[in-house]
């Protein structure tokens, strides 16, 4: 199984709303009402870029989520079994990846900000993406989703483009 350059990491891929919410959805929603302590992307150090295809890790006062997507409908959620102080090494590819924090503007603003709601979200425009889930997280002042970009993690700030139908987690 691939590791995603992180030793010992197991994905746990699922495709399908009902399973997402059976097996994390009680946890994502108890996130809400912790504040944002930190939010860490792999960064492609050549490139100065985000490693798009890397682990997205998000830390709220004592739980991190890890999340990533691959190929056109599948996510894996997992819970605190990363620790960003280890080397990244992608399959031994020559890729100089790090963890970094601070990566884009409006996700380090989040940092510090309680989370108001979590929420699934699921694509219905009619083409390709058509089903893919998506993961929400509501802030007093802005949006992050963190969705499928057709075999790699994609990331959108502001309120959910009205093509996904959302899924709010908890109460």
């Amino acid at each position: 199984m691939f590791d995603y350059g992180v030793s010992g990491y197991r994905p746990a891929w699922l495709t399908d709303r009902s399973a997402i919410t059976a097996a994390h959805g009680r946890r994502l929603a108890l996130l809400a009402g912790r504040r944002l302590t930190r939010a860490l992307l792999v960064w492609d150090l050549d490139e100065d870029a985000w490693f798009a295809d890397g682990l997205v890790l998000l830390g709220f006062e004592g739980e991190q989520v890890e999340i990533v997507h691959t190929k056109f409908d599948e996510i894996s959620i997992t819970w605190n079994t990363v620790d960003p102080a280890q080397p990244l090494d992608w399959a031994g590819e020559g890729f100089r990846l790090a963890w970094r924090e601070g990566a884009f503007s409006e996700l380090a603003a989040l940092q510090g900000q309680q989370l108001q709601a979590v929420e699934l979200l699921e694509w219905v425009e009619d083409d390709m993406a058509e089903g893919t889930l998506s993961v929400g997280f509501a802030f007093p002042d802005d949006w992050v989703t963190i969705y499928n970009a057709l075999d790699e993690n994609g990331m959108e700030f502001g309120v959910p483009d009205h093509r996904y139908t959302r899924h709010k987690l908890g109460g």
